[in-house]
């Protein structure tokens, strides 16, 4: 289960956070990456992490669910992810990820 909250997370660049704060999750629900983009973007980010993620039957399909989904039903999913405090350590390099996807 850790796996999978932790693969979802790091499709989406989100966490519980800190305190109150959530990130800005626009990026995320706007996103034109496609997967091939997220997966080469976290592969060079953190490898092992991608092997992690890619190792998930769960959090790849959840990535790809995501990436197909319209923007409104982005939303429902990205705040059913930041209730995953598992997600919490991830949050910089999805971010990451996140800002630079575009660029493969």
């Amino acid at each position: 289960m850790v796996v999978a909250a932790t693969g979802m997370a790091l499709s989406l660049g989100l966490s519980s956070g800190m305190a109150s704060a959530q990130p800005d999750v626009s990026a995320v629900v706007n996103t034109t990456c496609s997967y091939d983009q997220v997966i080469a973007a976290l592969n060079d980010h953190s490898p092992d992490s991608a092997a992690e993620f890619t190792g998930s039957p769960v959090a790849v399909g959840w990535l790809q669910q995501f990436l197909g989904a319209p923007v409104p039903q982005r939303q429902q999913m990205i705040q059913q992810v930041q209730s995953i405090p598992a997600a919490a350590p991830y949050t910089g390099l999805v971010v990451q990820v996140a800002s630079t996807c575009n660029n493969y």
